[in-house]
């Protein structure tokens, strides 16, 4: 019997659990499930054979070090500042370890020991990072081995709402941690290279700088910049490429749409409201105004704004009731992002019968044989229901199928690692197949960037 322990089951597991006991007899396995509130865990995972569940706090020492003891190889499905303690227990106790979750410094410290003792530490196997890294690389390396030259690499990934499911002015619904959506972009300047030139986007401007783009039948999107565009230079070893960037996707108009409450100042995280708690939704949209005595919050915003009545943003800020005197804040000395989030909470939570969506495009530049060409590609990936999302099926199952194969000794190399190597990318890729997660390609026109973009050169 190999065992699995799997640390965290929130949102993003549902796919992966039943992934481990689907093939639990087949490939004689038996699941352990850490977490902290085990009683959210569906009685039929609880009741199956090949599985138990155990309360499982990490910053309790010895429950955790025992769990880890015991198992053959762990999966973090924690949040991303929670790892190290895993992975310093996997290495104490010589387990492999794999997560969704980017490689941190604190990470990649421990790759020298994970080589000495044969462990494989695979990071970014999830969506994105981790089907994007896959996806891309795999192209790229067909480029490279027919003699191609990279000139041009763009990707764009969105968690987003099904259009049977798009029942509100935003086109969106919360299909992830909504945390990371609010504060999304913060942190420093997004920075990408255009044509050879290195560009930057401070924070204030990010929703403001656009890119478009049509996917067959599904129609159009816009993309905004990630922050860490360059760094993919060297990780994908496209030093010499012209053009890179990388963006998050959503439906047009969202951006423009967001950059209001970022104009506002509602997505700071930086500091506490004092008296939070009991505050009406109005009272808080009104702290982010000017004073006057006699105008109204509403007309006090719509010139702030410079918002027209017949502008569509209008209506979706009363759709989110942020003028209302009756529904009222809970949290106690909220940060402005945190009570924005509690806020785009009430309205943009999948119902039980919602579906989720998860697009993802690609596009390569390159020249071959002194000819520039371009393949554009696209993977659109539909959920099930609340449970059962996109989300969860594109983060869980690329995790899931990794673990099994490093049981398998199908995955070898040692230490801390991405997903770039031909030897994880290929069978991961194969078997998402058998799932329905695809990328189609189409050989375009080569443009060198995107004229329906916002940015130049």
């Amino acid at each position: 019997m190999r065992n699995i322990l799997v640390v965290g089951a929130g949102k993003s597991t549902s796919y992966l659990i039943d992934y481990f006991l689907e093939k639990a007899a087949q490939e004689d396995l038996y699941l352990t499930i850490g977490d902290l509130n085990p009683d959210a865990i569906a009685t039929e995972i609880k009741e199956h054979t090949a599985c138990s569940v155990i309360k499982l706090d990490i910053f309790e020492d010895d429950r955790r070090k025992h769990a880890i003891q015991e198992t053959d190889i762990v999966v973090s499905m924690l949040p991303a500042r929670m790892h190290m303690k895993v992975a310093e227990d996997c290495i104490t106790f010589e387990k492999h370890l794999v997560t969704a979750s980017y490689v941190s410094n604190e990470i990649k410290t421990l790759d020298q020991q994970a080589k000495e003792k044969g462990l494989v530490f695979m990071n970014e196997i999830g969506l994105d990072p981790g089907i994007d890294h896959m996806s891309a690389m795999q192209i790229i390396d067909q480029i490279r081995d027919k003699g191609g030259k990279m000139l041009l690499f763009e990707s764009f990934t969105g968690g987003l709402v099904a259009p049977e499911s798009d029942t509100n002015l935003w086109n969106y619904k919360f299909t992830w941690n909504p945390r990371n959506v609010v504060v999304a972009g913060q942190g420093g300047a997004a920075q990408f290279i255009q044509e050879g030139t290195y560009k930057y986007i401070p924070y204030h401007k990010l929703f403001r700088r656009t890119e478009f783009f049509n996917i067959e039948g599904y129609g159009r999107f816009e993309g905004y910049a990630n922050r860490d565009s360059l760094n993919y230079r060297e990780i994908y070893g496209l030093e010499d490429i012209l053009t890179l960037y990388r963006g998050t996707m959503r439906r047009v108009g969202f951006s423009k749409a967001w950059n209001m409450f970022v104009e506002l100042g509602m997505t700071d995280d930086s500091y506490t409201i004092e008296n939070s708690e009991g505050m009406s939704y109005r009272e808080f949209t009104n702290l982010f105004l000017p004073y006057s005595p006699t105008d109204s919050v509403e007309l006090k915003l719509r010139h702030y704004l410079k918002i027209e009545q017949d502008d569509i943003r209008w209506e979706k800020l009363q759709e989110l009731d942020i003028f209302s005197v009756d529904k009222i804040i809970p949290l106690k000395e909220g940060t402005p992002a945190q009570i924005l989030q509690h806020i785009l909470e009430t309205s943009w939570t999948l119902e039980d019968t919602d579906k989720d969506m998860i697009v993802m495009y690609h596009k390569f530049g390159y020249e071959l044989n002194g000819k520039k060409e371009q393949i554009d590609a696209n993977t659109v990936v539909m959920g099930e229901n609340r449970t059962h999302t996109a989300m969860a099926k594109t983060v869980g199952l690329p995790v899931a199928i990794a673990t099994l194969a490093i049981l398998n000794k199908k995955i070898t190399t040692p230490g801390v690692q991405i997903p770039i190597q031909k030897e994880v990318y290929e069978p991961i890729l194969e078997e998402l197949k058998e799932y329905g997660i695809v990328f189609k390609e189409y050989k375009v026109p080569y443009l060198g960037y995107n004229p329906d973009s916002a940015y130049d050169k």
